[in-house]
């Protein structure tokens, strides 16, 4: 029953990976590759504006006819705005509609110490403490679940997963680049 249970969770998490996901909600940030499609304009002008772009080590994307528009720090959907009203002040379109798309596989979150396999995770934007360590297998018996640290803009902040396991509205929502770390209890 037991194995039944490990192979019902693996291919759980197996038909999740492989499904794409966008990490929408997430800030932006320099170097990130990001798909930018237009649309509401003629159809020789959107090859010209849609595909691929890098935001800039100065936390730019430059775009065809506007130039620079600030990306990092921004979500995807400001950014869509963003160019948007670009375009529309230039009265270089009247009515643009963007999309702007983060791939997930681009953004992790780090889960290490007491876990069965620590590893990167994929950010997808409802993950949290919880759904990260169970994706790593979950805790090992040596795993000191009451002081498991959220390592997040170089700020630590500790969190008790029993209390989380009562209460999961205390389930902290993860952020690209965050860092959770299981110490191992000491009886």
């Amino acid at each position: 029953m037991k194995i039944l249970k490990q192979l019902v969770w693996v291919l759980a998490v197996a038909m999740v990976s492989t499904t794409p996901v966008w990490a929408e909600g997430a800030l932006l940030r320099n170097g990130e590759q990001i798909d930018i499609r237009l649309g509401g304009v003629p159809q020789e002008e959107i090859s010209q504006i849609s595909g691929q772009y890098q935001v800039d080590g100065e936390g730019f994307v430059n775009l065809p006819h506007i130039g620079k528009i600030k990306a990092n720090g921004v979500t995807q959907s400001a950014l869509q705005q963003a160019i948007e009203n670009a375009y529309r002040s230039n009265q270089i379109y009247s009515n643009p509609t963007v999309t702007v798309n983060v791939a997930s596989a681009a953004r992790f979150v780090n889960v290490g110490g007491d876990v069965r396999g620590p590893r990167r995770v994929e950010f997808t934007p409802d993950l949290t403490i919880l759904s990260a360590i169970t994706a790593c297998g979950g805790f090992t018996e040596y795993a000191d679940q009451k002081k498991v640290r959220l390592l997040r803009d170089g700020s630590v902040s500790i969190h008790n997963i029993k209390e989380i396991r009562v209460d999961p509205t205390k389930d902290i929502r993860l952020k690209p680049g965050d860092s959770v770390e299981v110490p191992q209890s000491f009886w």
